[in-house]
């Protein structure tokens, strides 16, 4: 190990400086303390503890300690985040600042699957006791936490809400307005016709004006139809003069409505999580909490 290329350390000591015996059921790893030249001992939950955190305690007793790692027997590194139980399975190598510590954990005795079984439904009963004791503490944090979202997207979406009714105001009156100025030209055309009609010249003269006027329409509708794909249909005709109106006057007024659309998005999600995280079926929340609500 010391003459590999980019070895970790320099020393490599025999594995009886650390030792590994069960107590209880629980792993205890005792090792000598650089500092203090002490013997320690670890007691560790193979099942809840990591490396990492088994590296802290260590760290933690001793302060001279600046560097403490561990390696397989290959020389690769163990990451932070392996259980000890998976570690303990095969020897392994502990370096405490610039000395190497041979490991050989004792060959624990294979549980049966009886035993194995028992251990499975014990561990799926404490789990299911720390989410029904953490439940609540854990529904009026993300209440909390929903109703300070909302509260924030509100206050974001409120200039941009008056901005926006002051432009669908500006919008509907000018669609308004073109309504209005479609059906005085088409009654000034029906007058025209039956002036031109009736006092000017006869039914015969203005049957073929009257026609073509009829078929021009026609193909007005057919071009509406060419370039907007759908039928000229009042309501919908209405909408979409209205839409161009509304985002021709968003441009001048600098108004950003794929952000307002996002900013509603959000605001929708949060108000539904909100609702179905208050459903009763969810919530189980005690009574004191539930009349402050109220």
């Amino acid at each position: 190990w010391r003459g590999r290329e980019g070895a970790p350390y320099s020393t490599l000591v025999p594995s009886d400086e650390v030792t590994i015996n069960y107590r209880h059921g629980l792993p205890v790893i005792t090792l000598v303390l650089p500092t203090r030249r002490e013997r320690c001992q670890f007691t560790v939950k193979p099942v809840v503890t990591t490396v990492g955190a088994f590296l802290q305690d260590v760290q933690r007793e001793d302060k001279g300690i600046e560097r403490a790692e561990v390696f397989a027997t290959d020389g690769s590194k163990v990451s932070d985040a392996t259980l000890m139980e998976v570690l303990l399975m095969n020897d392994f190598k502990l370096v405490i600042n610039n000395t190497a510590y041979s490991v050989s954990p004792p060959v624990k005795d294979k549980l049966s699957s009886e035993h194995a079984t028992e251990m499975e439904d014990i561990k799926s009963l404490v789990h299911r006791l720390f989410v029904a004791l953490h439940l609540e503490d854990h529904q009026i944090r993300k209440e909390r936490e929903l109703l300070q979202r909302v509260d924030h997207l509100k206050g974001e979406l409120l200039p941009l809400e008056q901005m926006k009714a002051r432009i669908m105001d500006s919008a509907d009156a000018k669609t308004s307005r073109l309504l209005w100025v479609g059906l005085a030209l088409m009654s000034t055309q029906g007058g025209a016709l039956a002036w031109l009609t009736w006092w000017v010249y006869s039914w015969d003269i203005m049957e073929p004006v009257t026609y073509f006027i009829t078929y021009g329409s026609a193909m007005a509708f057919y071009a509406y139809f060419v370039l907007t794909k759908q039928d000229y249909i009042y309501p919908h005709a209405k909408d979409r003069q209205f839409l161009h109106y509304f985002y021709r006057k968003s441009r001048k007024q600098r108004f950003n409505v794929e952000q307002y659309n996002k900013l509603k998005d959000d605001l929708a999600e949060a108000e539904e999580s909100l609702r179905r995280l208050r459903q009763p079926l969810h919530l189980r929340l005690p009574i004191q909490e539930i009349n402050n609500k109220d």
